[in-house]
């Protein structure tokens, strides 16, 4: 189910091409990546139907960590592209962020208790 961790489609079409623009030289000052803003809630939309899948499968056969589940998750939610919400935007991405913040501390302490075993 490793496909299903792609949750941040646009994100990192937009890194890859950043990469090679970089790569090659080019700066990036006009933004020439704002046509993706269009598609937004296409990406946003598709990233949240992976999640609940692969939620789905968590619950179903427990083999995917909870901190990723975590993590996506609050990426998912501090990123909510709609404009009808944008009034809450702040509590979004407090509770996206904290969620982010809550799913790298569970990894760190697993890893922690591991090594300390």
């Amino acid at each position: 189910m490793g496909f299903l961790g792609g949750y941040q489609v646009c994100h990192n079409i937009c890194l890859g091409l950043l990469f090679l623009l970089s790569f090659l030289g080019i700066t990036i000052i006009g933004m020439p990546l704002l046509f993706l803003n269009k598609l937004a809630v296409y990406f946003w939309t598709f990233a949240v139907v992976l999640l609940i899948i692969t939620l789905w499968v968590h619950l179903k056969k427990r083999c995917i960590s909870q901190s990723l589940l975590l993590l996506n998750s609050g990426i998912i939610i501090a990123g909510i592209p709609f404009n009808f919400l944008q009034k809450y935007i702040l509590l979004f991405w407090i509770i996206g962020g904290v969620l982010i913040i809550l799913s790298i501390l569970f990894y760190f302490k697993r890893r922690i208790r591991k090594v300390y075993k």
